[in-house]
């Protein structure tokens, strides 16, 4: 077969077992931009084996946290050192603009930068026993084989928040990026070999979730799985797990409020208005609207709304679209024909279900897009909570609104959902801004701003959104496990039995 192997398993690079690939689709001309080997079950079968002996048998596992923590830097200055090649290749892969994709790489240096710092930091705790001849301590070890898979839509910084706190535990893994969005992920792995991380430590596949699936989480060699995708997945990933009692962490996506009440008129037209109204825009918009936690139900208070509303589509009608390497561009294409068909589908469901199109609703005219995957900002007005479109999450550039008129209506409103990844508040009244805040039961909730996070405060969701946590502290602890040791420096009999 010609061209570079794409699969990394045991610290070899090498082609598909049966020789198969996938070709790569860039998004913003539906042209092929590379074609990458196709796992196979057994190559996934080989890289779990691989990455169980790497952890049984190799020496990674009982690497000092010093060293963990220098090589995690290591792998950060190299992200730095190649900065433009990775961007301009998860740009290239899903769409976004270079713009966001230069800032993923950032947020991806800073990831592998936190968990350097804070497994060094990390210390064993001593227990209280009762007993001054006892010296009770709790220490972390890590979990074991991991498998890690990302979707497509961040595929680089979500692959990150799992490699990165894994390699600082001093875990193994098998690491899946989406089939569709797999370039960079290919890259960052020759990064790591170069980087010294240990053959076998970090195997790398990449293929159909269906075809991969059972190999990899129905696998009794696997202690842990971090999957990031969409909910039915996340399901079928948590029974197959159960039956080896696995252990599982799932971001499984949201359908996210942002609440934006009357008020924000008295902070001014710039800080109060206009920062509403950019930030409503760009949470929903952004990245064409497929990220997880984006801002896609507006619930406003209805004395604002008319004029409000107005506002953001008049917005949303200047949005600048356009293939994301071209500097012009503010917004790219959906990430593929079948996902934009996606798209149209949910906005034939809501003009069914009675929401009003105010905005969008339709592929851009420009012949220069053509060959791109495109969908037009789109905007509902006048919806409700028994519309699909309300309740579904639609990963695309499509904002519907909701009306309230006092407080209560819109923490209602905002925690009707079976999700509960993210929120946003907009208000200029600060105890209100707290009740509020506290009341949502949403993982993340952002108040008079939406959309950042930082690598040292947890991300994941309630509800249905999923369970365990990325970033922070716990981020760090879903992959260790926790060991008590108990240390008795005067041992007698016990005299229990007197026989």
């Amino acid at each position: 077969m010609d061209g570079d192997p794409d699969l990394c398993i045991g610290g070899a690079w090498r082609h598909a077992c049966d020789g198969g690939t996938r070709d790569i689709i860039n998004p913003a001309n539906g042209a092929v931009a590379a074609v990458v080997d196709e796992a196979t079950p057994q190559d996934a079968l080989d890289a779990v084996a691989a990455a169980r002996v790497a952890f049984d048998q190799g020496g990674w596992r009982a690497t000092s946290v010093a060293e963990r923590s220098a090589l995690l830097h290591r792998i950060a200055d190299l992200l730095q050192r190649d900065k433009e090649d990775l961007a301009r290749l998860e740009t290239v892969d899903t769409g976004k603009t270079l713009a966001e994709s230069r800032i993923d790489i950032d947020d991806v240096t800073s990831v592998f930068r936190y968990y350097a710092n804070l497994v060094a930091s990390e210390a064993e705790r001593v227990v209280d026993a009762g007993d001054p001849a006892v010296i009770s301590r709790v220490i972390r070890e890590p979990i074991g084989v991991c498998v890690l898979i990302a979707p497509w839509n961040y595929p680089l910084l979500q692959m990150s928040w799992k490699v990165a706190p894994a390699l600082a535990a001093g875990c193994t893994m098998v690491a899946k990026p989406s089939e569709v969005t797999p370039l960079s992920t290919i890259a960052f792995a020759k990064l790591l070999d170069e980087a010294g991380v240990p053959p076998g430590v970090v195997n790398l596949i990449q293929g159909s979730g269906a075809t991969l699936g059972p190999a990899l989480t129905d696998n009794p060699q696997v202690d842990f799985i971090s999957f990031t995708g969409g909910l039915a997945t996340g399901r079928t990933i948590a029974r197959t797990a159960a039956e080896h009692v696995t252990k599982v962490a799932l971001e499984l996506g949201g359908k996210n409020p942002h609440l934006v009440f009357a008020d924000i008129r008295d902070a001014g037209r710039e800080s109060g208005w206009d920062a509403a109204v950019d930030h409503v825009l760009t949470g929903v918009f952004l990245h064409s609207g497929q990220v997880c936690s984006a801002g896609t139900r507006l619930i406003i208070e209805e004395s604002i709304a008319d004029e409000f509303v107005a506002d953001l589509a008049a917005r949303a009608a200047t949005i600048r679209m356009g293939d994301g390497l071209d500097p012009a561009s503010e917004t790219g294409p959906l990430v593929s024909a079948q996902h934009r068909d996606k798209v149209e589908s949910y906005v034939r469901l809501g003009i069914s279900e009675g929401a009003q199109l105010i905005a969008g609703g339709c592929r851009p005219e420009d012949p220069v897009l053509a060959g791109g995957y495109f969908y037009r900002p789109t905007i509902f007005d006048r919806c409700d909570r028994s519309m699909r479109i309300v309740q579904e999450e639609t990963f695309g550039p499509i904002l519907t609104v909701e009306r309230f008129t006092d407080e209560a209506e819109a923490v209602t409103l905002g925690n009707d959902t079976e999700y509960g990844l993210a929120a946003g508040v907009r208000t200029t009244d600060t105890a209100r801004g707290e009740r509020v805040v506290r009341a949502l039961r949403h993982g993340t909730v952002w108040l008079n701003d939406f959309g950042y996070y930082t690598a040292a405060a947890e991300w994941g969701g309630f509800g249905r959104s999923g369970n365990g946590r990325e970033l922070g502290p716990t981020g760090l602890a879903e992959y260790q496990e926790i060991k008590h040791i108990w240390h008795n420096t005067a041992p007698a009999a016990a005299g229990w039995f007197t026989g």
